[in-house]
């Protein structure tokens, strides 16, 4: 009986916290909706309710949470209205239980349905593709055209399963870490969400790297209050004098997110003591849209009469705008101590756009603000989805170079302005202009000087391309780009070309094979392929019309009854009932775990080149195509893009022993050039540690050295040892060990 009251006082608790939640997002649906709207999102809510009240999440608390979290998310940080609240309580229902896209249809219209179904997963039963997540992922996007409120809401939803990851099993934190940073994340910043861009890209470090996220996020707290008095000192002139001047505005300091700390220690190869802008002053004016630009620019004269500013840290985004719809005017000055220090000034308008990205971008879009390069970008990612015959792979990886942070400024022979990620090239502005125009460009001038199609453009740079109907890609023009229209561009010419090629390449076999008598059916074909070694069909028939395969040896080939027979057997095909094969087609294959050093090893698996890993490093199997498994370290620099497209192939693994053997390692570290400094790191690795190196290298230029050793070692235990003696050696500045940063090809 008591059992029987307990779980009774549980389900009666469960119930209050159900209208708490929905309390709560009441709360926030009122701030950005009409009153009369709120009986429809009470409708969904209901229905949500129904349909998922006896699922539970992997944390064991009721589904229903996770629907009313994500529609809070959606009103509350994202300012979106009624629609998408009703999508985001209803985002599960067709995917989770049996509710379908028809009775959504009949219960909340088409616009609703229209929207979950572009948030419903492909059925994994029944589509049979190489990867699962990209295909998905491809098919939120399709929805760009119609209702960006699909992309909104999933970013929401990732949101908010990445908020509550800890309840998930090891190897489906890193996976789903992976999948945000590498795509969700990105996108998040493409549309202008700052702070959810921010905080998807710390919980993926968070479970990504743990120890790196947590020692960051120490070092942040026990310097805060430091940093905060700092930040009063600094803006304390500033704030005064606003005053006088009578704006109205907001002033207050931000710092910097774990991921992007963590990020510039990484390509500046700095400590965290060394990144010098933690933090940056922000100014908020508030303004009338007249005013804005004029009311910024007197606000950086007053922050520029206090703080000597650095001439090459000017960034006017209120002028340009990056492609995201951000607006601002950011200026680096130097503080009284010797600090630099970012300061931001923008007005609310701009703030909110900042803040709150896409949905705040269409509040202010009534015609009195020009339409934002945002659509501009939308209409490029369209226009990429449009390309129904692209591999599903190549897609995302030219989505994702649609994401760059860093943008440059290309102006037209006309004077008009094109935005191009940072790098870019004259080929990749010919295809921005239009995918024809890149496909027939013959030459580029660049500021009136005829410059090659390779040549990376600069901010300001006016560019004019010249064309011919006869040019055509080529495959070395992929060397010459980084945008994912132009390499779409070129890749979509190269298959045409191909197709026409294989075209005449199946004529002139087809009338081979009449000459000799040979049946012109798929099985001959498959034999021919055989015999040469080839796979792919549409490749032969173009090597065939290309002349570089030799058809005359056919008159060798014994023919009976129309079929081709060898003299010499065909190539033989790979063992496919091998031990790897078998352990490849387990049916619960995510929750195997191969143990590294293993006497009793059924299958080879061989340790990536790409990451090193060592004995107490945390790792993961990746079945390759074709050499067998390769074991990656988590923080590999490929481990992202691995676990995010293609999860089917990873599978988990653990070291079963430290002492098996030693594994090579490469270190880099500087300091200042000192005499005796090469034989005192030297002695540290050889004598003190007992370790053996395999290689050492040193450059020194001006009194500053880097170096570069490789040694053979037990385990990450012994290899933390050696780079703490390192360190204590005087001169020594920095000793990490290196990631190699090359593409993994899967």
């Amino acid at each position: 009986m008591a059992i029987d009251d307990k779980i009774e006082i549980d389900l009666e608790l469960e119930k209050r916290q159900i209208q708490n939640a929905y309390r709560s997002l009441l709360r926030a649906a009122k701030k950005v909706t009409e009153k009369e709207e709120l009986k429809k999102i009470r409708k969904a809510f209901e229905f949500s309710l129904e349909a998922h009240k006896n699922d539970r999440r992997k944390s064991g608390e009721l589904y229903i949470f996770h629907p009313i979290s994500v529609a809070r998310i959606v009103a509350d940080e994202m300012g979106l209205g009624s629609t998408a609240i009703i999508c985001a309580l209803l985002h599960d229902t067709v995917e989770d239980t049996n509710v379908t896209l028809k009775d959504i249809e009949r219960e909340f219209g088409k616009t609703v349905r229209k929207v979950i179904d572009g948030l419903t997963k492909i059925d994994e039963f029944s589509e049979n593709t190489s990867s699962l997540q990209a295909e998905n992922f491809k098919k939120m996007l399709l929805t760009l055209s119609d209702d960006v409120r699909v992309i909104l809401i999933k970013l929401a939803d990732r949101l908010h399963n990445m908020r509550t990851l800890d309840s998930m099993r090891y190897d489906k934190q890193l996976k789903i870490a992976s999948e945000t940073l590498f795509l969700y994340a990105p996108l998040a910043h493409r549309l202008g969400l700052y702070l959810i861009k921010s905080e998807l890209e710390d919980l993926s470090l968070k479970y990504k790297e743990p120890e790196v996220y947590n020692e960051i996020q120490l070092k942040l707290q026990k310097t805060a209050d430091v940093r905060q008095r700092f930040i009063r000192r600094f803006y304390t002139p500033i704030k005064k004098k606003l005053q006088e001047e009578g704006f109205d505005f907001d002033i207050a300091g931000r710092t910097k997110s774990v991921f992007s700390i963590w990020n510039k220690m990484q390509k500046k190869q700095v400590t965290f003591e060394q990144v010098y802008d933690l933090f940056a002053i922000r100014i908020i004016l508030n303004t009338d849209l007249e005013n804005e630009k004029a009311q910024c620019w007197k606000v950086y004269s007053i922050v520029t009469d206090f703080y000597h500013p650095n001439p090459d840290r000017l960034r006017d985004w209120i002028s340009t705008p990056k492609a995201n719809g951000y607006e601002s005017l950011h200026t680096t000055v130097m503080s009284p101590t010797g600090k630099w220090v970012e300061v931001q000034i923008r007005t609310q308008r701009m703030h909110e756009i900042a803040e709150k990205g896409f949905a705040a971008h269409w509040k202010y879009k009534d015609g009195k603000v020009k339409d934002n390069n945002l659509d501009v970008w939308l209409e490029r990612i369209r226009e990429m989805l449009n390309q129904d015959d692209e591999d599903v792979m190549e897609f995302i990886s030219d989505f994702r170079l649609n994401l760059f942070a860093d943008e440059i400024y290309i102006f037209t022979p006309n004077g008009d302005i094109i935005n191009l990620p940072a790098n870019a090239t004259a080929l990749d502005f010919a295809y921005e202009i239009h995918t024809q125009v890149g496909n027939h460009a013959s030459g580029v001038k660049v500021n009136e000087k005829l410059v090659p199609l390779s040549s990376v453009l600069k901010s300001g740079d006016q560019v004019e391309v010249i064309t011919n109907k006869k040019q055509r890609p080529r495959p070395e023009w992929f060397n010459y780009v980084i945008t994912g229209k132009a390499r779409s561009g070129i890749r979509k010419e190269l298959k045409a070309a191909e197709k026409e090629l294989a075209a005449q390449g199946k004529e002139i076999l087809e009338r081979r094979f009449n000459n000799l008598k040979v049946n012109f059916t798929s099985e001959n074909i498959d034999q021919l392929q055989k015999y040469y070694g080839i796979d792919n069909t549409l490749e032969f028939y173009s090597l065939i019309a290309q002349g570089k395969k030799d058809l005359k040896k056919l008159r060798d080939f014994v023919v009976k009854a129309g079929n081709i027979q060898f003299d010499k057997a065909p190539l033989p095909e790979s063992d496919k009932s091998g031990p790897l094969q078998k352990f490849i087609s387990r049916p619960n294959l995510n929750k195997e775990t191969i143990i590294i050093g293993q006497a009793n090893d059924k299958f080879d698996y061989i340790l990536a080149k790409c990451c090193t890993p060592i004995p107490g490093d945390p790792i993961f199997g990746f079945i390759t195509i074709n050499e067998g498994i390769k074991i990656h370290r988590t923080n590999c620099p490929n481990a992202t893009q691995l676990m995010s497209n293609y999860a089917y192939r990873v599978i988990n693994a653990r070291w079963e022993s430290r002492e098996h053997k030693e594994f090579s390692v490469k270190l880099h570290f500087t300091g200042v050039d000192d005499i005796g400094l090469v034989n005192k790191i030297t002695t540290a690795i050889s004598k003190k540690s007992n370790i053996n190196i395999k290689a050492l290298k040193f450059d020194t230029n001006d009194g500053v050295f880097n170096g570069e050793t490789t040694i053979e070692i037990n385990d990450t235990e012994q290899l933390a040892g050696l780079i703490s003696a390192l360190k204590k050696i005087e001169g020594v500045f920095t000793v990490e060990r290196i990631k190699t940063k090359d593409f993994y090809n899967a």
